[in-house]
């Protein structure tokens, strides 16, 4: 049973509202003080509180009601606050309600509007104390991860970041090939060396090569090795990164860009530890830890016959998927924070400027949007103008009656945007009447 505390010294008040509340199975508690009911919250939980706005008899300042509420508000931030007066004041009202009051009515109430109110305030709360244990919980498992495994560094907070590097930490330890797939400036590297730093290798050697950073013809000599005069301009042998590598972990970045006879070379590497330089016929063995990563669609390379399907399969024995940034956004402003440059901090609307970007470069455009504002700041304040984003194309706004809009996107919306109905209206691209009707239709309270 939800809880309302009413402050009110006049008795009879107390008392009206008690059995209005008691008639929709609201317990009510009552206090005739300002202090008396600091009293209350500091010892029990409260869903909302009613509170008049005038305690003394020889004054309607609402001196003391605005007093009242903003001792509550510093101490329970989240706690919704109505405030009722039979003086009222529209000046008071309009700077209390911007301080963060959830109403402001008049005695005599109207019923119908102050249950209306208050069930939705109590909705409400118990709307962020949900998102408060989530974030209890993701902050715990968070935790958790970075006491147990060394995360190099690594910058998140959404749940489907954490959940990947729970599960990259989860099979590092593991002697199997893994496949880090995901978009460009996604963060695959970073991934990877999760992997490796927890393995049963981590002390050995990491090496690392990205296959479309070099021609096709020098992709082999790279991986294997090669001898004098194996192609042009070898002039003495070297050794590959296989053989670099060999007791510890190889990192094969770009991997769709592997020639198809590298490929097959690969394939025998991965099946048997066995392979021979460019330009020899002498077999090496190695034992060697394979993680590749691509942003490549390695199934339609195959069915293009660009990519080997045994290959494919012989990589994949684990494949974790790093999301865009775009699908963690929650990752978006401690990314942003960690790469700010010393001094510098950004403004709210910066803030939301970033979170409202598609980011289709990642954390690597990201990364550069922080650097590049950086410069262009002229204080410690990085503005909207100083990041400079470039606009995101148009969307269409979808309809209020649209079924693609569903509960738990309108849910999700809700939560990223802190419970306030607007943020999440521009999200979801409909107007703040149409996310209204919208939630109406899939069953969730009004705010």
């Amino acid at each position: 049973m939800s809880t309302i505390l009413v402050i009110d010294d006049n008795p009879a008040v107390a008392t009206a509202l008690e059995v209005l509340f008691s008639l929709r199975d609201f317990q009510t508690i009552c206090a005739e003080s300002p202090p008396d009911g600091l009293a209350i919250l500091a010892r029990q939980r409260v869903d909302v509180v009613i509170q008049d706005m005038n305690f003394r008899a020889d004054t309607t300042s609402g001196e003391d009601g605005a007093a009242l509420f903003r001792t509550i508000r510093a101490r329970f931030p989240e706690l919704p606050v109505i405030l009722l007066t039979a003086w009222t004041h529209l000046e008071s009202a309009v700077e209390l309600v911007k301080a963060g009051a959830a109403d402001y009515l008049a005695k005599p109430w109207d019923d119908h509007k102050l249950l209306t109110t208050v069930h939705n305030l109590v909705e409400l709360s118990e709307t962020r104390r949900e998102l408060a244990r989530r974030r209890s919980d993701e902050d715990r498992r968070r935790t958790e991860l970075e006491q147990r495994y060394d995360l190099r560094g690594a910058v998140f907070a959404d749940p489907a970041m954490e959940r990947m590097i729970a599960l990259a930490c989860q099979v590092a330890r593991a002697d199997v090939p893994v496949l880090v797939t995901g978009p460009n400036g996604a963060g695959k590297e970073k991934i990877a060396e999760i992997v490796q730093a927890n393995s049963a290798v981590r002390e050995a050697p990491f090496v690392t090569l990205n296959c479309g950073a070099l021609p096709s013809e020098l992709i082999e000599a790279e991986l294997f090795g090669a001898e004098i005069g194996a192609y042009t301009g070898a002039s003495r042998a070297r050794e590959g990164k296989f053989e670099s590598a060999d007791g510890g972990t190889l990192l094969l970045d770009e991997i769709g860009n592997l020639s198809s006879n590298g490929q097959m070379k690969l394939l025998r590497v991965l099946e048997t530890g066995r392979f021979e330089r460019l330009g020899s016929n002498r077999e090496r063995q190695v034992k060697v830890r394979v993680i590749s990563a691509t942003n490549a669609d390695l199934p339609a390379m195959i069915r293009a016959g660009t990519f080997r399907e045994d290959l494919y399969y012989r990589l994949n024995t684990i494949e974790l998927r790093v999301p865009p940034l775009a699908q963690r956004a929650d990752d978006i402003l401690p990314l942003a924070r960690h790469f700010l440059a010393a001094g510098k901090q950004l403004t709210a609307d910066a803030r939301e400027a970033l979170r409202r970007h598609t980011w289709p470069g990642n954390v690597r455009e990201l990364k550069n949007a922080l650097q590049r504002a950086a410069l262009l700041a002229a204080g410690p304040e990085i503005t909207v103008a100083d990041l400079a984003l470039p606009a995101a194309s148009p969307v269409p706004s979808p309809s209020p009656s649209d079924d693609t809009i569903d509960r738990a996107a309108i849910e999700a919306a809700l939560a990223r945007a802190g419970g306030v109905i607007a943020q999440a209206a521009t999200e979801l691209g409909l107007s703040r009447q149409a996310l209204y009707r919208r939630m109406e239709k899939v069953g969730i309270p009004r705010e």
